[in-house]
């Protein structure tokens, strides 16, 4: 249930090994997975006191390129997973402050982190502007383009476009009043989870987020070629490029409900970020605005696991969808598989 990056992964995963397969969606694909930033970020995502969020999402990272290729030559699409590495940038003393913390922190746990000079990161990246003086080198995180991995997704699965009511063990409730039963549901549904199962409401909440579509133009300089995390003024926002001189920059944060309304300002304040850390930016072709809701939970772990016999539930990982993909899908292929 849910054909989003997870509710995906899992269908073809369990289709690959020899489970029938139904997945049903009302929009398929048209949630968060769609404007996500496409992010595989663990090490720049690290903070203290998630070091179970790290190590999940690291062992889901190491899975990333294996899963690439397999889902490349399962579709014959491209997913555009991009291994550049990323960049964590900061603006005034408050950031780069910011950036020697996490620095020491990542250093305690052993993660390759280079600290750059604001020259050494010009260096790499020539469309970075003055402003920045410092920043640091991950070269374990990388990216992917978030929608071509749906499509490659949506082409190797089956979706039943169908509104559902509610999920129980083994049970379908569809808005039509009809009832499907089958061996085992997996309920991911993203942020709508707790709409269709009760116990769910009180875990999983929407976390609203923003992002913009830019593309450079021929008289601006391009965009970068790897991920560019930034904190100005303390804010924070990302820069991540796509094929043929696409950018994606996000991401505004709202505890707004189920509210996808792109707001003005969010829109400004995105842009005004970005601006200092990309001045080329205000030449770009502004081609979309769109905003999606994270599943969030309290700890910002997901929630993958059997709820009750013939449900299991594959949802809550908050902004980190994409990256957890890979490993989402085996832990719920070992739950029906019976492994765990």
């Amino acid at each position: 249930m849910g054909a989003g990056v997870i509710g995906l992964s899992v269908a073809w995963r369990a289709a690959s090994a020899g489970f029938a397969v139904s997945v049903l969606d009302p929009a398929p694909a048209s949630g968060a997975s769609a404007v996500a930033g496409g992010m595989l970020a663990p090490v720049t995502e690290a903070w203290p006191g998630e070091e179970s969020l790290l190590e999940l999402g690291s062992a889901s990272l190491r899975r990333w390129p294996e899963f690439a290729r397999e889902l490349g030559a399962a579709s014959g699409r491209e997913v555009g997973l991009r291994e550049e590495g990323t960049l964590v940038v900061g603006v005034d003393a408050a950031d780069r402050e910011s950036l020697s913390v996490l620095a020491e922190y990542l250093a305690a746990l052993g993660r390759a982190a280079e600290s750059l000079t604001g020259k050494q990161i010009r260096a790499l990246e020539p469309s970075i502007g003055p402003s920045v003086r410092s920043g640091l080198s991950v070269p374990e995180d990388l990216a992917v383009d978030n929608r071509m991995v749906l499509a490659a997704l949506r082409s190797v699965c089956e979706v039943e476009p169908v509104r559902v009511a509610g999920v129980g063990p083994g049970t379908v409730r569809l808005a039509d009043g009809t009832t499907r039963r089958v061996d085992v549901v997996v309920l991911a549904a993203g942020a709508w989870s707790g709409q269709l199962y009760e116990p769910l409401r009180e875990v999983v909440r929407p976390v609203k987020g923003e992002i913009l579509r830019l593309r450079a133009t021929k008289s601006t300089l391009p965009p970068p070629s790897r991920t560019v995390r930034c904190s100005v003024q303390g804010n924070q926002v990302y820069l991540v490029p796509r094929g043929g001189g696409g950018l994606v920059v996000g991401a505004t944060q709202y505890e707004a409900g189920f509210d996808t309304t792109v707001t003005a300002g969010g829109v400004r304040d995105l842009l005004r970020w970005a601006e200092q850390v990309l001045p080329s930016i205000s030449e770009y072709s502004l081609e979309e605005c769109a905003a999606g809701l994270r599943p969030s939970t309290v700890d910002n772990m997901p929630v993958i696991r059997e709820v009750e016999p013939g449900l299991v539930v594959a949802t809550g990982h908050h902004r980190n969808g994409m990256l957890l993909a890979p490993i989402t899908a085996d832990l719920v292929l070992d739950r029906l598989e019976g492994k765990s």
